[in-house]
């Protein structure tokens, strides 16, 4: 039987961001003119929850450049795979607060984790402070080229036909790409085991050669793969079609509009950080979005504009009201899918 959608009263998304709103303070700092005046004295490190070769690491290096020309100083990224960006997450709560340290924060750590984890979350969010958001990117979804299934409705028909035969990967339990495929789960009220991998990288090299036959993951990672044909898309999780690839539908366009999820990523500091250093790295993170070179690459990526503040950009006070209103969001779908960070 298929589970209903979850789809929140207007009273209870209110309350669930009011109690968000209510955690003891997401630390912020409030940098105001400061900013232009702060500047690293040596390489500053960029800190990735994940293995290269996945949207979080391909995010990261596509800011490091820019951001270290402007600075004057290396911006280094540093991989620290595992739980689901926890062990990243912790690195940069633990690291020295003296503006040298920076983490690229995903849905996964910096929302969906706090409610999947419960008490094992080795992290509080007030443990870092926000700096602003870089993009927002669609999740695909896709299977091995040796699957007979073309399109979302026949992966339903066929899950349908062998419950608990078929396996659906993603880059950790607990990334919004596990979430996604527990919804469409939830959605479709289809069976099948999810497999959760150290990252995108080891996932997809198993999709490619059919030991895992349907998978999740952000567009930027696996883009390249669709493109190719090693690997078939079926639908993006977003409510409009990406234009880097606009025949693939939407989830809505294939029958589970319920089925949605914007993965995002940006950047966060360890909590003491100096408010001057906040306020720097926000400016510069906002001028390098708005780089007509930086745009395109985003776009063909598939990935999106922050879209947080009036002009599109983003800001340390938006980006934090922004991570609020995730954690209550994804609590919900949390506790309506059931799943946990065992995967």
């Amino acid at each position: 039987m298929t589970t209903p959608a979850f789809r929140p009263t207007r009273r209870a998304v209110l309350g669930a961001t009011a109690a968000a709103l209510a955690l003891p303070g997401l630390a912020r700092a409030q940098g105001g003119s400061q900013g232009a005046a702060w500047a690293p004295t040596r390489p500053v490190r960029l800190v990735v929850g994940f293995t290269p070769a996945g949207t979080t690491d391909i995010a990261a290096r596509l800011l490091a450049e820019p951001l270290g020309r402007r600075l004057g100083q290396q911006v280094v990224v540093e991989n620290r795979p595992g739980a689901g960006g926890n062990i990243g997450n912790q690195t940069v709560a633990q690291a020295d607060a003296d503006g040298h340290t920076l983490l690229m924060q995903t849905i996964s750590g910096g929302a969906i984790n706090y409610s999947l984890y419960g008490p094992r979350m080795p992290i509080r969010p007030e443990e870092l402070a926000a700096v602003g958001l870089m993009l927002r990117v669609p999740n695909a979804i896709f299977v091995t080229p040796s699957l007979p299934v073309r399109t979302l409705a026949e992966l339903v028909a066929h899950a349908k036909a062998n419950p608990g035969r078929l396996n659906i990967g993603s880059s950790g339990a607990g990334t919004s790409l596990h979430m996604t495929g527990e919804l469409l789960k939830l959605e479709a009220g289809i069976d099948m085991l999810h497999v959760p991998f150290r990252g995108a990288g080891p996932m997809l090299q198993e999709a490619i050669a059919g030991r895992i036959q349907v998978a999740v993951d952000n567009l930027p990672s696996v883009i390249g793969h669709l493109r190719d044909g090693r690997l078939r898309p079926l639908a993006v999780t977003t409510r409009e079609r990406t234009p880097a690839m606009p025949d693939v539908p939407t989830t809505a366009e294939a029958g589970l509009p319920g089925v949605e999820a914007t993965a995002w990523f940006g950047l966060q500091a360890p909590a003491r950080t100096p408010p001057a250093a906040i306020a720097r790295y926000s400016a510069e993170l906002n001028e390098i979005i708005r780089e007509p070179d930086m745009q395109r690459r985003i776009a063909d990526l598939g990935g999106m504009a922050p879209g947080l503040t009036p002009d599109g950009g983003t800001s340390p006070e938006a980006f934090d009201a922004f991570i609020r209103a995730e954690i209550a969001k994804w609590a919900e779908v949390v506790r309506r899918s059931g799943a946990s960070a065992d995967g």
